[in-house]
């Protein structure tokens, strides 16, 4: 995986991985021949081997920690 690929860590990898094997499970056709029959194990061969692709709409932004209550 390159820099520029949006499955640029684990999360991202398994978060594209599930929505691949929803599709698969529901009937989606498999973009590759593979050995498993299982959808999880089909979805992360063909993003390994560059069949799907996703697109990452927005960044998470750092959520700010709320300032602490004062006692009164």
């Amino acid at each position: 995986m390159s820099i520029e690929d949006p499955l640029h860590n684990k999360y991202s990898l398994v978060k594209g991985a599930a929505r691949r094997a929803r599709q698969l499970q529901s009937g989606a056709v498999p973009l590759m021949a593979t050995k498993s029959m299982k959808a999880c194990r089909v979805a992360q061969d063909e993003i390994n081997q560059g069949r799907v692709t996703f697109v990452v709409t927005h960044k998470a932004e750092p959520v700010a920690p709320e300032p602490a209550e004062q006692d009164q």
